[in-house]
């Protein structure tokens, strides 16, 4: 719960950080107090000791956090109140746009927050700036999740995603928007679900990166081979680098203290799935640059939103097995990007979804906006270019 009366319009935002924060950041990455490590055990059991050494070094007296800060302050962020929270978000018009404009409303994931779709939001909102066409131009909001980022943090129980389509919706009327298309990945994924079941008079199309973990109550032998495969595969992922998920799922408040408290943790945290999760080859750098991973691990440490990020499993984890199951019935389109974890069949998701377009572009990862923006603008537009007319503005 915001600690300030909410705005009813949205209020421009453009946070600066107090310079105490920073000091006392630097002051902290310093007096690290590190673990040892085996003998070569790189990342085989978790975070590379060496490779946070070096980027905690970086961090403490090479990143500049005010030139990040400048730069997403040219984003067109702002404030408003919705659900009852405080949400931040960016809102680019479409530029120069010829024909109908659809707004897409943009949701990330863990771990992560608007920072997921910095690189594409131009590509969206002026297409023909970037060699593709003008009458793919769209409105695009992309809000922090509550609880992660700048948006508050729920003061009780922490929202779940169906919760969060909720707020969205209310958002997306307070902007102006009737109707519009729903997109994300991870917990994104989720939210543009619900979207979709709960308003399908509004969205017009949903895009997703990603299915989700499968549930299924039904007879096995309905299955196809190849989901059956597929469940099977995920058994094995929850088994092995699932455990992130069942401490953020069970006590997730326990994990918040140590990461709340020591950036060298926080950063630990953060990096080891940047690395597991993208399409980067074993080396997080070819995905992301030091200042990239820095600015998000950041963001995390002077919003302090890291528990607050956690609790949405515990919330998602008590959502009926019934909202689980339900079928997306406005039309559907899946990008499988080829470096992601757990990618579905197609079986899986036609049974589950409308499902209209399927692709599997050739790079990318679990943060495919942030890896491949020029590929993900392009399946954004062609997906939801047959979704276009004229909409609320």
């Amino acid at each position: 719960m915001s600690a300030h009366p909410l705005p009813t319009e949205p209020v421009p935002f453009a946070p600066r950080a107090d310079p105490a924060a920073l000091a006392d950041l630097r002051a902290r990455l310093r007096a690290t107090r590190w673990p040892d490590a085996p003998e070569e055990a790189g990342w085989s059991l978790g975070t590379d000791l060496d490779h946070l050494r070096e980027l905690v070094a970086y961090w403490a007296d090479g990143f500049d956090w005010r030139a990040r800060e400048a730069e997403l302050a040219r984003l067109p962020r702002f404030r408003v109140g919705a659900g009852g929270l405080g949400i931040h978000f960016v809102h680019a018009r479409a530029v120069a746009p010829r024909g109908p404009v659809l707004p897409l409303v943009l949701t990330h994931g863990w771990p992560d927050a608007f920072w997921r779709y910095v690189k594409v939001i131009p590509l969206l909102t002026d297409p023909g700036a970037h060699g593709a066409d003008p009458a793919d131009a769209f409105d695009v909001v992309v809000p922090d999740l509550p609880g992660f980022g700048y948006s508050d943090r729920p003061a009780g129980a922490p929202l779940n995603s169906r919760q969060v389509a909720a707020v969205w919706a209310e958002l997306m009327e307070r902007l102006g928007y009737g109707r519009f298309g729903a997109a994300g990945g991870d917990l994104g994924s989720h939210v543009s679900r619900y979207l979709a079941l709960d308003h399908p008079e509004r969205v017009a199309a949903v895009h997703r990166t990603d299915a989700g973990l499968p549930v299924f109550d039904g007879d096995p032998a309905r299955l196809t081979a190849g989901e059956r495969a597929w469940f099977e595969e995920v058994r094995e992922w929850a088994a092995t680098e699932g455990a992130y998920a069942a401490v953020h799922r069970t006590k997730p408040q326990t994990l918040a203290f140590g990461l709340t408290d020591s950036p060298a943790g926080l950063a630990a945290w953060l990096v080891e799935k940047l690395r597991a999760w993208s399409d980067c080859g074993g080396d997080v750098e070819r995905s992301f640059t030091r200042d990239e991973i820095l600015t998000l691990v950041t963001l995390y440490w002077l919003t302090g939103t890291i528990g607050s990020s956690m609790r949405m499993y515990r919330a998602n984890a008590a959502l009926p097995a019934a909202q689980l199951a339900r079928r997306v019935e406005v039309p559907s389109g899946f990008s499988l990007f080829a470096g992601d974890v757990l990618r579905p069949p197609r079986a899986w998701l036609e049974r589950t979804a409308h499902t209209v377009r399927v692709t599997e572009p050739p790079r990318g990862g679990h943060f495919a906006p942030f890896e491949e923006p020029e590929t993900y603008a392009e399946e954004l537009r062609a997906f939801f270019r047959p979704y276009r007319r004229t909409t609320d503005r």
